[in-house]
């Protein structure tokens, strides 16, 4: 780690000690606390969020399902959103009662360390609300909850190498923080190991209609970790990595195979793109 990261953990972690539990928006009989389990909030981290809600008995009844709507935002702009459904609906919440749900974020990278203003941490505005079907402005609805996040840059995590069976990365026009590359048949990539246990995280999709029933392969060195079909598409595959299957080398090599492809020009009227194409990888974290 860095002597610059190291300051700014140590500074969050002393800032820790004193933040509030986050301001209530004074929705009558509900009160609702946030808590992740990442010691220290980093950019470019998985970690799961706990939600707590406490109805007391002057706890209105909530005539329809509503979501749950978590939104992080950075410097006015939405970071992520995280928009679901309670285990028990909204519907059915019942005075002096406590509901607690968990939901696993990821928060992408988005620290610039060389910023000249930069000062070691940075800040996001959660907002938690419930919005109802007819909330359409994108919002966090009826808000029930705000606070803001102190952030710090990501410790320095293995380095990853992509190798064959990928094409250019891509990203979205209308969205520039959507991207991905396409696999191949089958693609290849090698990490710094960090001789100890790791998350490894893959999110992405398929195209069930070119290639229904494609199955996915994800191997380390050698060893499978899994074959999958996705269901509809989209994917996010989580592995808990031990150490011991990393070998005692400096790194180690990550494969993803599919057992079929497909040319976008063949399978879709008017398109040019005779690339072979097996997956896309929106996001491919190790730490």
């Amino acid at each position: 780690m860095t002597k610059l990261r190291a300051l700014a953990v140590l500074i969050v972690l002393a800032a820790l000690l004193s933040w509030p539990c986050g301001k209530q928006i004074g929705v009558r009989g509900i009160e609702l606390a946030v808590t992740f389990s990442a010691r220290v909030l980093t950019d470019n981290l998985f970690t799961d969020v706990t939600y707590r809600v406490r109805t007391s008995s002057s706890l209105a009844p909530i005539a329809e399902d509503n979501r749950v709507v978590s939104i992080f935002a950075y410097r006015g702009r939405p970071l992520l959103r995280d928009e679901y459904q309670p285990p028990v609906p909204t519907s059915k919440w019942e005075p002096g009662k406590e509901y607690t749900f968990t939901r696993r974020i990821y928060v992408p990278a988005f620290i610039d360390e060389f910023d000249p203003g930069f000062r070691g941490t940075e800040k996001l505005d959660l907002a938690v609300g419930l919005a109802s079907a007819s909330d359409k402005n994108g919002g966090p609805g009826l808000v029930l909850f705000r606070k803001k996040l102190r952030v710090v840059p990501a410790a320095e995590s293995p380095v990853i190498a992509y190798l064959s069976g990928w094409y250019d990365p891509e990203a979205d026009p209308g969205n520039p923080d959507l991207r991905w590359r396409w696999t191949s048949q089958e693609a290849r990539v090698v990490i710094d190991n960090p001789g100890r246990d790791a998350l490894l995280v893959l999110r992405g999709s398929s195209n069930p209609a070119a290639v229904p029933g494609q199955k996915i392969t994800v191997s380390i060195d050698g060893m499978t970790m899994e074959k999958f079909t996705p269901d509809g598409g989209e994917f996010e595959r989580r592995y808990a990595v031990k150490k011991e299957w990393l070998g005692t080398g400096k790194d180690f090599e990550l494969v993803i195979a599919v057992d079929k492809t497909f040319i976008p020009a063949k399978v879709t009227p008017g398109s040019n793109d005779k690339r072979e194409l097996g997956v896309r990888i929106s996001l491919l974290y190790f730490r």
